[in-house]
């Protein structure tokens, strides 16, 4: 049946190549989105008599089969076939006729890869906030199993103040769930139903945009039709944006645990199944893993990067431009998931070496404290701070563990709060699960069994 756009010429094969790129091969991502979308609007076209009942049910049918053919890894789309939409088209067409050739009527393909998008982000986000919680919760045992667990506190990468385990992997947990915030505000802006906009510009039939929304389980219908469009790549760009605030903190921990984790320092050992060998260096387990989510969170902000600089500059409309959004995308959603699931392993895992934390702490550390009593004797602090000073061969060591616990007001090491977290924590994680029922609810409805839209391996 050919391209959904075939007229009475063929297309040059270098300039067929050229323009479809990829799209074939990476729309096997959002098939299933795809096919999700497409029986709702035919739900739609049905409700305002453009289709039959039988015509819906067919469809139904159809999609629903194409779905299943995708999970068995059985549905293939081509170069010749451009994209997914043309080929659930025309496979559609092939087997119900008149049907298949009805599902399209007021949508274009512009409409039709933005609400798969949006799917497939959706559920991409209830994921990753799911493993990224996961990882918090880690992090504040951690915290909580190491809180008095004395640690050098280092500016400048030079010892500065007394400090603990606790406080270390609680300010990372707390700083993932200001990331996380960022995150669901990127879903809130994403979980809006763009059908109905067509080619940009609306059409003259009376779509019921409303009951697409709710068929999907969408919080609304995104209104201006024109917005709806120009919104694509840029709904995709706060989505990585607000991603790689999460891995750029993920790789700040990788360089932490690599570092922390030489043996000058010994302060953690990291999990075997972590680290990787030398090809020469027998005696080396490198940390591969670490190393590998640091770079990676380059891949993820470049990518990010990559969408807004091919939409910055384009006019209000549907561009071709748009096609180059997708494998940034997909490729950087991926990414950064990954990157969750592999920090989640190493704190599950690492090993922490109390009396190498302890060994670090050197009688210099104490001069800020020593200055303190000072200053609570009743000399100025800066006659203090310059009294210390000049005297710090005079330092004596004291017990870390005291030291630490005598931080006693809010976010110290004596009072690190985590229980102010792990609320937090548990309020993110009351959301996504109910968003995950609300949508699993909507679409098993729709489509008559459950759809996983996003998965690590689809």
């Amino acid at each position: 049946m050919g391209k959904l756009w075939h007229k009475n010429y063929e297309l040059d094969a270098l300039v067929e190549k050229f323009t479809v790129g990829r799209d074939y091969e990476l729309d096997q991502h959002l098939l299933k989105a795809d096919c999700v979308a497409s029986l709702a609007h035919a739900t739609m076209l049905e409700s305002i008599g453009l289709i039959t009942k039988e015509e819906l049910s067919a469809l139904k049918e159809g999609l629903a089969g194409i779905i299943q053919a995708h999970e068995n890894k059985g549905f293939p789309i081509t170069r010749a076939d451009e994209d997914g939409h043309t080929a659930i088209e025309n496979a559609l067409t092939a087997k119900y006729g008149a049907a298949g050739k009805k599902i399209h009527t007021g949508r274009s393909r512009n409409d039709q890869v933005i609400v798969a998008t949006r799917l497939y982000a959706r559920a991409f986000l209830l994921a990753f906030m799911e493993a990224s919680s996961q990882l918090v919760d880690h992090l504040l045992t951690f915290a909580e199993e190491n809180q008095l667990v004395p640690m050098v506190g280092r500016t400048h990468m030079q010892i500065a103040m007394p400090s603990s385990v606790g406080l270390w992997a609680g300010a990372y947990a707390e700083q993932l769930l200001d990331d996380l915030e960022l995150v669901k505000t990127a879903y809130h802006l994403n979980n809006q139903s763009p059908l109905g906009s067509a080619a940009s510009y609306g059409v003259p039939l009376p779509l019921n945009r409303e009951l697409v929304a709710e068929l999907l389980g969408f919080a609304k219908v995104q209104n201006n039709v024109l917005y709806a469009n120009n919104s694509r790549g840029k709904m995709e760009s706060i989505i990585l944006d607000a991603v790689d605030q999460v891995v750029l903190t993920l790789s700040k921990i990788a360089q932490d645990l690599i570092l922390y984790s030489m043996p000058e320092f010994a302060y953690f050992s990291l999990p075997d199944n972590l680290c990787s060998g030398s090809s020469i260096m027998p005696q080396k387990k490198n940390p591969c893993g670490l190393e590998l989510l640091r770079a990676k969170s380059a891949t993820v902000s470049s990518c990010a990067f990559q969408i807004k600089n091919i939409i910055k500059a384009l006019p209000s409309g549907y561009n071709r431009d748009f096609q180059e959004t997708k494998e940034p995308f997909l490729r950087g959603v991926q990414t950064g998931l990954s990157c969750v699931q592999i920090m989640d392993l190493a704190i599950s895992k690492v090993q922490v070496n109390p009396e190498a934390l302890r060994a670090g702490f050197k009688p210099e550390i104490y001069a800020t404290d020593a200055a303190l009593e000072l200053v609570a004797k009743g000399m100025p602090f800066r006659d203090a701070y310059k009294e210390v000073g000049l005297h710090l061969d005079q330092l004596e060591s004291r017990d870390p563990e005291t030291a630490i616990k005598a931080r006693t007001y809010t976010g110290t090491t004596g009072n690190l709060g985590l229980d102010k977290a792990r609320d937090l924590k548990t309020e993110l994680e009351s959301f996504v699960q109910a968003e995950e029922e609300k949508i699993e609810a909507k679409i098993t409805q729709l489509v008559g069994f459950p759809v996983r839209i996003f998965s690590e391996d689809n």
